[in-house]
């Protein structure tokens, strides 16, 4: 170990630890319950942004503090930078007019080990990077993410992003969809995804699917599950559906507040929408799903045994006729007692008794659900949101055509160009593929992660460099996996073939068969689909877990590893080392990195001794801060 160590301090002398200690970014707030969460804790809520915010200002610090300084990362003026289309136009005439300077654009060893993590989860083989480092297309760059795009990598990778989405668990606090109901919604969701369904058209079948949760062609219902409520009368069902859908699809959480009491002096400081939102608005929305019904399959003798069946009855409305459960009372508003649905936006009112399809077919309509999903996808490639926090929008100051009255502004930080990337969503069809294709073709995407001296805290919103990410713990797993070589297999119950790249597993809850993968994956705080998002913080204990775990000790054996294996025949040193950095951090050495490396295997005098050697040069730069990071 003491070898190991000492060469991880010599290669990491140019910058600080690798300890990546991000500031906590997640802004998303969770479900409501019976207090008011905003009076509660208002501070949860009013600093969500700056928050967010801040998380990007502490990567940003880290990640400077541990690249050594380099010519590329000179900056550049704005004009400088190819304009590719109206994100760049957006994007490099705000910062111009600030008198903002921009990074470079990203080198390609850079742009490649981001590409592959951002669209598949996955790093590239040296082989991948060699290819890629020696094609002289001047289109090389679109030509791998129209590849990318296409792979079945790219399908795993985003299922696990609609799944979190959609929150697909086996258990929550609220609902047991059984293991068999979680594979079938995930089935579902990885058939959507590979098969290019729209956005649109997943959130269509969602709200209206019917049938049993536990088959594959219904796996939609596992949706509508897990709005399931207890310990209250059904119309706390009725307000959580409103709430899980009002948020994946709209950004628009408030929906949870108002359900309990009015806006006003709740959420004057946060939504000039919210502010004048009353309950009966929401309880007219929530009364699209007054008809929904399940019922749990009690036959043991049958297959789909513990199953839900979701139907819709042919009457029935929101009754204000409440005295307990998870909400305050529900009481007649005057001679008001009986709630029929009215859409928010519209005023709309279904046109037959299929009222939750009504739901479904305005919420096609609605502006807000491209304004959502183009803010969260941007998220998701940006690392910050063009709206902070994402289930926080507001639709009364979103519109650059309409501004809000004094004091309030537009909450997007580029106003036009969430209406731009709202539109092209829209009229790409909601097209997943498409739309992440425009947001990595950018100019703005493709920017380098360093900058040089100069950097502060008020050029967050300028996307003046790319932010870099820690990634996911079932990338983190997935890409020593990928360096090794070495996998390990993971049982999913009710799966007939063994899985070996964690992110094709269904929920964060798995592998549960394999306790000791799963303590180091949920180490990088993997959350749990039921109100704990992802957290991109970091934490003393993933260093130890990199440093010390098995699951990474056991891997960066050259006796184990059939890619160091691979490294240890190549009989020149230098060679050997470009090799180990394109295998965990997908680019070549440093002039100083190189010279520490080829000193440390310059001391190895026989065979054993060079294996130890190559190992200590393996470990050493997976625990480099940058192998955990898309940057």
């Amino acid at each position: 170990m003491a070898g190991k160590l000492q060469l991880k301090i010599a290669l990491c002398m140019v910058g600080a630890g690798a300890v990546w200690l991000a500031a906590g970014s997640e802004a998303d707030t969770g479900s409501g319950g019976v207090n008011c969460s905003f009076r509660s804790d208002p501070d949860a809520f009013l600093s969500a942004e700056s928050r967010a915010r801040a998380g990007i200002r502490e990567r940003v610090s880290r990640l400077d503090k541990s690249f050594e300084r380099s010519v590329s990362a000179r900056n550049v003026a704005p004009g400088e930078i190819p304009k590719r289309s109206f994100i760049d136009v957006e994007i490099f005439d705000a910062m111009a007019k600030a008198g903002l300077r921009s990074a470079p654009p990203a080198t390609d060893e850079e742009f490649l080990r981001r590409i592959y993590l951002d669209l598949t989860g996955r790093i590239p083989s040296p082989d991948e990077v060699r290819g890629f480092l020696s094609d002289a297309s001047p289109d090389k760059r679109t030509a791998v993410i129209d590849r990318l795009l296409y792979s079945p990598e790219f399908t795993d990778k985003w299922t696990m992003w609609l799944g979190d989405l959609l929150e697909n668990t086996a258990v929550s606090a609220s609902v047991n969809r059984q293991v068999p109901g979680r594979n079938a919604f995930h089935n579902w969701i990885w058939k959507a995804v590979a098969d290019g369904k729209p956005l649109k058209e997943v959130a269509f079948e969602v709200v209206a699917a019917r049938g049993s949760n536990y088959n594959d062609d219904q796996g939609a219902t596992g949706f509508s599950v897990g709005a399931r409520t207890t310990m209250g009368p059904i119309q706390d069902n009725y307000d959580m559906m409103l709430n899980k859908v009002a948020t994946t699809f709209l950004g628009m959480a408030h929906f949870d507040c108002v359900v309990c009491h009015d806006g006003r002096r709740h959420l004057d400081q946060l939504s000039l929408w919210g502010k004048e939102a009353t309950r009966l608005d929401a309880y007219k929305m929530a009364a699209f799903f007054s008809r929904i019904r399940q019922t749990t399959n009690g036959d043991r003798g049958d297959p789909l045994f513990q199953s839900f069946v979701v139907t819709d009855v042919v009457t029935g409305a929101y009754d204000l006729n409440t005295n307990f459960g998870n909400r305050p009372n529900r009481v007649a508003i005057g001679a008001l007692r009986t709630v029929t649905p009215e859409y928010w936006v519209s005023g709309a009112k279904p046109p037959d008794g299929d009222w939750r399809v009504a739901f479904a077919e305005n919420l096609m309509r609605d502006p807000m659900m491209a304004r959502n999903l183009a803010n969260r996808i941007w998220r998701e490639v940006f690392q910050l949101a063009l709206v902070e926090p994402v289930d926080g929008l507001d639709p009364a100051r979103l519109d650059p055509k309409n501004p809000p009255p004094a004091p309030w502004s537009l909450q997007a930080v580029h106003p036009q160009l969430l209406e731009q990337l709202s539109r092209a969503l829209f009229e790409s069809n909601y097209n997943l593929r498409e739309f992440l294709r425009l947001l990595t073709e950018s100019s703005a995407y493709q920017l380098s992660s360093r900058y040089e001296d100069g950097w502060k805290a008020d050029y967050v919103p300028y996307f003046a460099r790319h932010y870099a990410r820690r990634m996911e713990g079932e990338e983190v797993h997935d890409a020593i996996v990928k360096a090794t070589g070495i996998f390990t297999t993971y049982t999913v119950q009710g799966w007939g073939d063994p899985v070996r790249w964690a992110i094709q597993l269904p929920e964060p809850a798995e592998p549960r068969g394999n306790g000791a993968s799963l303590t180091f994956l949920n180490a990088f705080f993997r959350g749990n689909r039921d109100g704990l998002p992802r957290s991109q913080s970091g934490s003393i204990f993933q260093q130890l877990y990199l440093m010390n775990d098995v699951f990474v000790t056991n891997r960066v054996r050259v006796s184990a590893s059939p890619t160091l294996q691979a490294a240890s025949r190549l009989a020149r040193n230098d060679e050997l080392i470009d090799e180990i950095f394109l295998l965990f951090l997908s680019r070549r050495p440093s002039a100083h990195e190189r010279g520490t490396a080829l000193s440390h295997l310059q001391g190895a005098t026989t065979a054993a001794a060079r294996n130890t050697a190559i190992e200590d040069l393996a470990w050493a730069c997976l625990n480099k801060s940058e192998f955990i990071l898309s940057y």
